[in-house]
C-alpha cells in the first residue's frame, strides 16, 4: 500500500504524503513519492501539488527509524539515498510543482518544499503557536550538505541563509513569507486549493515556452542536488559521530514525552 495518496483533476495531480502521524520520511515514503511523481508525469500531469498533513507537512527524516539501524552502514546509505532521490525527482520534474504546506516543515520537510517551484504555507489558527519551517539540522548535530544550503540561499539570499542554517533556525510562517522562504500564507483549509490556483494561472501560458524557460531558471536546483554537492558518504560518516548520536537520541527522548 502506497504512503502517497493521489488526487487528479483538470490536469493537476495532488500527491499527498500519507504516513501518519507526521509524515516522517522513511525509505518507503520517499520511494513512494518518487514513484507517484513519475507515474503522474507519465500519465500526462501538467502540474503537481505536493501536500502533507495539517499541522505537520512533514516532520523530516524518520530519526527513530534511522537510529534503529545502528551501525548498519548499507541500510543508512539506502535510507538517505531514498530521501535525496525523492528530493532530486521533485527538482527534476518537467512540470511545475507547488508545495502545499499545511503545517510545520522542519529539516527534510523543508528540503522537499525548497525543491518545488512555489510554496504556499498555512497560517496557524492559534497565533501563539505559529507553524514553522526551516533547516534545523545543526540543532540535532547534523551538518547541512552544501547542496541543501544552496537551495536555501536560492530563496532567501546568501547571508540570510547562513544565519538561518548555522543557527538551525525554525522560522515562523509570517517571517518565512517576509524573507521569501515561502511565497504565500493562507488559511489552512485553503492551502491545497491556492496551490492549484497558482498552477492553473501558470498553465494558461504557452506550455512549451514556459517549460523551456522554467528548465533554464531551475537548473541550479538540480545542480545543487547532484552527488558532489551532497557528499552522502561524508554525511553518513558524520551521522555516526558520538556527539551527533547523543543529540539525536536526546531529540527522540524529547519527542517521546
Amino acid at each position: 500500500m502506497s504512503l502517497v495518496e493521489i488526487h487528479s483533476a483538470d490536469g493537476i495531480v495532488e500527491l499527498k504524503l500519507a504516513r501518519a502521524p507526521v509524515n516522517a520520511l522513511n525509505p518507503q515514503l520517499c520511494n513512494d513519492l518518487r514513484h507517484a511523481l513519475a507515474g503522474a508525469i507519465e500519465g500526462g500531469a501538467q502540474g503537481i501539488v505536493l501536500s502533507g498533513g495539517t499541522k505537520v507537512f512533514s516532520a523530516g527524516l524518520d530519526v527513530p527509524y534511522l537510529l534503529s539501524l545502528g551501525n548498519d552502514r548499507a541500510a543508512l546509505m539506502q535510507a538517505w539515498e531514498a530521501f535525496f532521490s525523492a528530493a532530486l525527482a521533485l527538482a527534476e520534474s518537467p512540470v511545475p510543482v507547488v508545495a502545499a504546506i499545511g503545517g510545520h516543515a522542519p529539516a527534510g520537510g523543508c528540503v522537499l518544499a525548497l525543491c518545488c517551484d512555489y510554496r504556499v504555507m498555512a497560517r496557524s489558527e492559534d497565533p501563539s503557536k505559529p507553524y514553522r519551517i526551516g533547516l534545523n539540522e545543526t540543532q540535532v548535530g547534523l551538518v547541512v550538505p552544501v547542496g541543501i544550503l544552496r537551495l536555501m540561499q536560492r530563496v532567501v539570499g546568501v547571508y540570510r541563509a547562513e544565519r538561518l542554517v548555522v543557527a538551525g533556525d525554525m522560522v515562523e510562517a509570517e517571517r518565512a513569507e517576509r524573507i521569501g522562504l515561502v511565497d504565500e500564507l493562507v488559511d489552512v483549509e485553503d492551502v491545497a486549493s491556492r496551490a492549484r490556483e497558482w498552477l492553473t494561472q501558470l498553465l494558461r501560458l504557452p506550455q512549451s515556452v514556459m517549460r523551456q524557460t522554467r528548465a533554464i531558471a531551475r537548473a541550479d536546483v538540480i545542480a545543487a542536488l547532484q552527488p558532489e554537492n551532497i557528499q552522502l558518504t561524508r554525511f553518513v560518516d558524520a551521522w555516526g559521530d558520538p556527539a551527533t548520536q547523543a543529540a539525536l537520541h536526546a531529540l527522540v527522548a524529547r519527542l517521546g514525552k
